[in-house]
């Protein structure tokens, strides 16, 4: 009798091209999980695909144009493409550069997107399909995972069309975010980052509801949810590191302050501030002022001197002067944040900055911006040089093949960097037996103005 391996008949694969934000990340993760229990495999490349995804950006123009890139390689190499995703929404500019996608969803449109594959590429019904449990699929390594609070936005900034791209505030229930996390963490994820579009609105827009967790009564609000996830615990008992991302610095992120002295959340915090002069901050619209946001970084040190904080600023805005800009610099100066991204102002279609008067013209976006970087930079390295001689926790990303004085070497990250937009920390002469995700405490030996080195301590 033979002891083959039964497989589901004629299974159909999946290819996945996933751009844009950790947001949509998530939702690529969602669409993939949901086919998975469908009876759908996946395919490692656009060969073995009988359909393609290509989940999309929107934001800026230039992120519209890597989509549309994106959909035309996956044409020319499969020929059977559809289309999800912020950009989905610009449904006639896609199908005039690529007439020949099969479909075309907007962004967190999970049933449109499995209902198109289902059309372009039945499932095949095998008599096992849906009868074992699959665990969610994760297009993250195995120790990190993106934890979305809620979508879409309240806010109507200037520069910025996601609320016409993914809505209004739509905050999801407290018990139902606590349960993904607490299955993340038991799954083997060591590091949850907390994503939305405004983290500090968490549960606005459902007034706070509260629900029932573990025999207590919580609210979608972000200090309850940063505390009850301040409690979770690894398999070895010790807590994952919880990381905030995309807060407005409202009054109430004061109160998270102390749970990074007691080391229940990870000392990050991400804050857009996008600009520092009153003047650009109104033609923003920004929703925050920051006119007493230095004090509160400098309260937040007092309470917490691990804190890193990370930010991104917009140059050249129209309307923004030389004085705007210098104001800025100053701000920079007497901020000293942690961890800077700039990026030039870019017209938006369907933004209301476009119609603003005094655009800056293109040379001088380009000296400005290598003027805040070249102060970020001289900030970030000063920083990081402070951290030489001291022993920081790090959790590892990658170990290296041993070289030919049988060295291994290792890359990590510190609580002061969030992977893919931050810096690492490079270890040399690590054991054999190091894994990615492994928390290990490292003496920081060297810095450059990005990252750190250092060997197990």
């Amino acid at each position: 009798m033979s002891s083959a391996p039964t497989t589901i008949p004629d299974q159909k694969r999946i290819g996945m091209v996933s751009l844009g934000c950790p947001k949509a990340l998530v939702d690529s993760e969602r669409i993939l999980t949901r086919l998975r229990a469908d009876g759908y495999a996946f395919a490692e490349d656009y060969a073995g695909a009988d359909v393609v995804l290509v989940n999309t950006c929107g934001f800026l123009d230039s992120a519209k144009e890597e989509s549309l890139a994106a959909i035309g390689e996956a044409i020319a190499e499969n020929g059977r493409v559809i289309v999800t995703g912020c950009m989905g929404e610009e449904a006639e500019a896609i199908r005039a550069a690529h007439p020949q996608v099969l479909a075309v969803t907007g962004a967190h449109q999970y049933e449109q997107v499995v209902e198109a594959v289902h059309t372009h590429a039945p499932p095949s019904q095998g008599p096992f399909v849906d009868l074992i449990p699959q665990p969610d699929v994760k297009l993250t390594p195995r120790h990190y995972s993106y934890l979305k609070i809620s979508e879409g936005c309240n806010h109507s900034c200037a520069f910025c069309i996601i609320p016409a791209l993914r809505g209004k505030l739509a905050s999801r229930r407290i018990d139902a975010v606590l349960r993904e996390a607490e299955k993340l963490v038991a799954a083997g994820t060591k590091e949850l980052l907390v994503i939305s579009q405004d983290t500090s609105a968490y549960g606005v827009d459902i007034r706070h509801e509260p629900r029932t967790w573990k025999g207590r009564e919580v609210r979608a609000h972000m200090t309850d949810l940063a505390r009850e996830l301040g409690g979770l615990r690894t398999a070895d008992g010790t807590p994952p590191w919880v990381r905030l991302h995309y807060v407005y610095p409202y009054p109430h992120v004061d109160q998270v302050i102390p749970l990074m002295a007691e080391g229940l959340l990870t000392p990050y915090l991400d804050i857009p501030f996008q600009h520092a002069s009153p003047k650009v901050l109104k033609l923003m619209k920004r929703p925050a002022n920051e006119a007493k946001v230095l004090e509160r970084l400098t309260n937040w040190r007092a309470i917490c001197p691990d804190i890193a904080i990370r930010s991104s600023f917009v140059v050249g805005f129209p309307g923004e002067t030389e004085e705007d800009f210098r104001y800025l610099l100053d701000w920079l100066e007497e901020a000293q944040l942690d961890r800077v991204g700039a990026f030039r102002f870019e017209p938006v279609e369907g933004a209301a900055a476009n119609a603003l008067p005094d655009p800056v013209p293109e040379a001088v976006k380009e000296e400005r911006y290598a003027r805040i970087m070249e102060v970020t930079e001289r900030i970030s390295a000063a920083k990081l040089a402070a951290k030489v001689g001291r022993t920081l926790p790090v959790i590892i990303n990658e170990v290296g093949e041993a070289d030919e004085d049988g060295d291994i070497g290792a890359t990590g990250r510190s609580q002061a960097d969030a992977p893919e937009i931050d810096g690492a920390v490079y270890l040399r002469n690590v054991p054999e037996s190091l894994a990615p995700g492994d928390i290990v405490n490292v003496a920081i030996e060297d810095a450059d103005a990005h990252d750190l080195f250092g060997a197990i301590a």
